[in-house]
């Protein structure tokens, strides 16, 4: 029988430190990291979806940042095939591969290969739906489908209106919600082990708000309006992540900085909660609470017992 794959994941809410660890762990057990972020995979979007450094993936090999343009289409199904791959690559190679991220739905169809069904399609509906979301707002279409598939809706923002109009779309034609459509295994093929890490909301929103403040400091209203500059239209999927699109309206002189900035903010804090109930049904999962960081040294030494026991690595001092 062939031997499982190792695969170590890593996931958690935006801004509690998945970064930092990963690339610990990954130096340590000679890894390398899949961006498991459905934002970083496009080029010249650096400071507003908190890539690694360049100094940082001079540290350890990473994969799938920087591959598609703005206005380039890319999914959960290109994400799956891609990392799936490289998994496979990275074990041949003889080194531990990590994903580290926190959008869940990528990351689960890799740790439990989801199959995508094919659903069927009607373009006449799919234009009504689109002519709704421009006559009464992308609200109102996220409301109706909250009303219909909480789950989905939960999962998918507000804005996100090309994939809230399939998820709809899905439904009328076939009165099914959309994840009946995505096959998850009941078992990963994975030698796998989970990593979350969490954090007291105050702290976390703390950590969050100061992370906006440190990207406005960096460049990234600079980042947004060379976007803009370039053609690329705010409507797009890329262009609809957080620190993006609040940033368009002041940009167009709609708005002031203090609330683009704001509503970053907020915005964010709302996702690190959707980012926590997605990943609270993982039962996989190994949390670890990095509130205090006097504790972080000794869950550090927990984590990398556990990676010695499960996969029988040896660290590098």
């Amino acid at each position: 029988m062939k031997q499982q794959e190792k695969l170590v994941v890593i996931v958690g809410p935006t801004a509690v430190g998945k970064t930092e660890l990963s690339l610990t762990l990954a130096k340590r057990f000679d890894g390398e990291i899949i961006s498991g972020d459905s934002m970083q995979v496009y080029r010249q979007m650096d400071i507003g979806t908190a890539k690694a450094s360049p100094a940082e993936r001079n540290i350890v090999p990473h994969h799938l940042i920087d591959i598609v343009d703005p206005d380039q289409e890319y999914s959960v199904a290109h994400f799956q095939a891609m990392a799936t791959r490289l998994i496979t690559e990275i074990n041949e190679r003889g080194r531990l591969p990590f994903i580290v991220g926190g959008t869940g739905l990528y990351i689960e169809s890799v740790t439990h290969r989801f199959r995508f069904a094919e659903a069927p399609h009607d373009p006449e509906l799919r234009e009504r739906l689109q002519k709704m979301a421009e006559t009464e707002g992308a609200e109102a279409l996220h409301r109706r489908l909250a009303d219909i598939d909480p789950v989905t809706a939960q999962r998918l923002h507000p804005n996100d209106v090309k994939r809230v109009i399939r998820a709809l779309e899905i439904y009328e034609l076939t009165g099914r919600k959309m994840a009946e459509f995505q096959h998850r295994a009941a078992c990963s093929p994975y030698h796998l082990y989970i990593i979350g890490l969490t954090m007291e909301r105050e702290k976390l929103y703390e950590r969050i708000n100061r992370r906006v403040d440190q990207m406005i400091e960096a460049g990234l209203v600079e980042e947004v309006r060379s976007l803009l500059d370039q053609g690329y239209d705010p409507s797009l999927v890329s262009m609809q992540g957080l620190g993006y699109k609040e940033l368009v309206p002041y940009l167009y002189g709609e708005i002031t900085l203090e609330k683009a900035i704001n509503d970053i903010k907020q915005r964010t804090r709302h996702f690190a909660k959707r980012q926590l109930s997605w990943f609270r049904r993982m039962a996989e999962i190994e949390w670890f609470d990095m509130t205090d960081q006097e504790k972080h040294d000794q869950i550090l030494k927990t984590i990398t017992a556990r990676l010695e026991g499960k996969f029988h690595q040896t660290p590098n001092i």
